[in-house]
């Protein structure tokens, strides 16, 4: 598989196909640009990975231009033209221009006006239809929130009309079977982690996200194979909350599962339990670091869950890697989604999560009907809440800010740490994986990390730090 051409920039995104662009880079003929569909792209803006794709128009009379990376409309067309000529828009016209009308007039029109606007496309979306339109139908519900200026209200409503613990639990397998997302983060870590503790005995882990422990199932089992015998296994484990009300109890379920695999694989364990927030981990205290053990850190999608300087100034982002880098580590693992959704505009973060959902919820499609009950209720309880929160709230209460790998490349390294170089291992392990999957899905080696793709458009990266 060709790798893709080298960033001109170091945080913009990743789209595979036969040209890369960044706006920098784009061909001089395209000087009349206009939202369109990701899916027929050839290049993408700077803007984020998530953002609408760039083409020459031939329409003159086009009302709806993006100009430039600030995305301005050239000729912005007032709210009683954009009501009258909304029956006409396909669908993903429609969202842009409810936003864009939000965005531009966020204070200076009445709520009232603009129900009429959203009560349209109201009627054009489902949670039942095709990926569009169910993303259309939580992306009308963060619009709605964040036009009443309640988006953190409603977000911590979504998240408080959360499902018993088993009905979460079911919901959470069935996007970690659907999708490959998870499966990849955890391969690609795995085989890091292994290779790097090929000649240890003792090992200790620290995932910052243990979720169910599922990760460290295949890696007990994989490890206990190596020649020589198995070293000895501890693992701290880390928690949140929607983890723990999908277990139904605290992190001693895990450690007892885990436990269990160990023993029947014949692999000396331990479990440690630090049942505290990113944020609250201080120094060694509670991970309990041990002379002469081998160190391993896993951050499987959990970093852009913390704070960074745009939000406050103590900056736990990146206060967080320096921690760890004080640690030692032998190896860091860090798996994030291909987004940029930090430090964005409202309206630009709009437009990188109608890309980057679109293309998420085209890969659940591909998995599920659309009539599943149980992928309606997946994507509701485990996607909606994270589209909500990205379009309606800001500052504190917005959690979901993600960030592009070259961003995070950048933190590391400023932290002290140094990209490590990956092996063909974990590539090929992943193709395999991807084998029971979509032919759509892709994964691509650059900027010495694996991305994983669908279509044409990196969703996840993961890398490995020393």
């Amino acid at each position: 598989m060709q790798e893709p051409q080298t960033y001109r920039q170091p945080i913009e995104p990743y789209y595979f196909s036969n040209q890369f662009y960044t706006l920098e880079s784009t061909p001089p003929t395209h000087n009349n640009a206009t939202y369109s569909s990701a899916s027929s792209a050839s290049m993408s803006s700077n803007r984020s990975p998530f953002s609408p794709q760039l083409h020459h128009s031939s329409d003159n009379n086009s009302t709806y231009e993006i100009v430039g990376p600030e995305c301005v409309i050239d000729h912005s067309p007032s709210f009683n033209e954009i009501l009258q000529t909304a029956p006409q828009m396909d669908l993903k016209q429609l969202l842009v221009a409810c936003a864009e009308m939000i965005s531009y007039s966020e204070g200076k029109m009445a709520v009232s006006t603009f129900e009429a606007l959203l009560r349209v496309l109201e009627k054009r979306v489902s949670v039942c239809g095709d990926p569009l339109q169910r993303l259309g139908a939580y992306m009308l519900e963060g619009l709605r929130a964040r036009l009443l200026s309640s988006g953190s209200i409603i977000y911590k409503k979504l998240k408080c009309r959360e499902p018993t613990s088993s009905e979460l639990m079911s919901y959470m397998q069935v996007l970690y079977e659907i999708c490959p997302y998870y499966k990849f983060a955890y391969i690609s870590s795995n085989v890091v982690i292994e290779e790097a503790m090929r000649n240890e005995k003792r090992i200790h882990i620290i995932d910052f996200q243990i979720a169910q422990g599922s990760q460290w199932v295949s890696f007990i089992q994989d490890i206990s194979r190596r020649l020589g015998g198995p070293p000895c296994v501890r693992i701290t484990g880390v928690d949140d909350s929607e983890s723990a009300h999908a277990r139904g109890g605290g992190l001693d379920l895990v450690g007892r599962r885990l436990a269990q695999v160990a023993d029947s694989c014949g692999v000396h364990f331990e479990f440690n339990g630090a049942a505290m927030s990113e944020n609250e981990v201080e120094l060694c205290n509670n991970l309990e670091i041990r002379d002469g053990e081998a160190l391993a850190v896993s951050f499987p999608y959990v970093l852009h869950h913390i704070p960074d300087e745009s939000v406050s100034t103590s900056n736990q982002r990146d206060r967080l890697l320096r921690l760890v880098k004080g640690l030692s580590p032998k190896v860091l693992t860090l798996a994030e989604q291909e987004s940029n959704t930090n430090t964005s505009t409202f309206l630009q973060r709009f437009y990188e999560t109608l890309d980057y959902y679109t293309n998420m919820f085209e890969s659940i499609d591909a998995a599920r009907s659309r009539e599943d009950r149980q992928r309606i209720n997946a994507e509701e309880h485990c996607v909606a809440k994270d589209v909500v929160n990205i379009i309606a709230c800001e500052g504190d209460d917005r959690v979901e800010r993600h960030e592009l790998f070259g961003k995070w490349k950048l933190r590391l390294t400023m932290a002290g740490f140094t990209q490590m170089p990956l092996s063909s291992s974990g590539s090929d392990s992943i193709r395999v994986m991807l084998g029971g999957y979509s032919w759509n899905y892709r994964v691509v080696e650059g900027n010495g990390a694996l991305y994983l793709a669908w279509k044409n458009r990196a969703l996840v990266t993961a890398s490995a730090w020393r």
